[in-house]
């Protein structure tokens, strides 16, 4: 939680302009899949225990992967909401059923907004909520807005 606070906006894994969570649980990169990693259980728990964080939204904002923004960000992501695909601001649910499967959902964007992050982010200018998204965050999805890369995963 206290890295996701510290940088804002993390990938779960994978490359990206943003740190990636797995590598540090890990303590080094990671090469394939992190399921395969000796951590890998470790991995999976700290994943479950965020997506089930209230102050963290779970989406996949970052090239289309699952990514993590923690609650001060929310403003300026709402604020900002235009530079992205909306697939990119959708929450995603995702769930590890006893049999073995995995089921993700969605909630679109904007109805996972709460009110008072829409009222911070309507106090907020498109310039300020881009700053605080970062450069490398908002050129990364003005390219996957326009085509650049692949749409973010459609909900199942």
């Amino acid at each position: 939680m206290s890295f996701v606070r510290e940088h804002g906006i993390v990938l779960a894994s994978g490359k990206g302009p943003v740190p990636r969570l797995a590598e540090v649980i890990a303590g080094e990169p990671i090469k394939g899949s992190w399921w395969a990693h000796p951590k890998g259980r470790q991995i999976f728990a700290i994943f479950g225990m965020l997506s089930g964080a209230p102050d963290i939204l779970v989406c996949r904002l970052v090239d289309g992967k699952v990514t993590f923004v923690h609650r001060r960000l929310w403003p300026a992501l709402v604020r900002a909401a235009n530079d992205f695909h909306p697939g990119q601001l959708a929450q995603v649910h995702q769930e590890h059923t006893p049999s073995g499967y995995h089921v993700s959902s969605e909630i679109p964007f904007p109805k996972w907004v709460p009110s008072e992050v829409a009222d911070a982010a309507g106090r907020l200018s498109e310039e300020d909520a881009r700053a605080a998204l970062g450069t490398a965050v908002t050129r990364s999805c003005k390219a996957l807005k326009r085509g650049g890369r692949s749409k973010p995963h459609a909900a199942t």
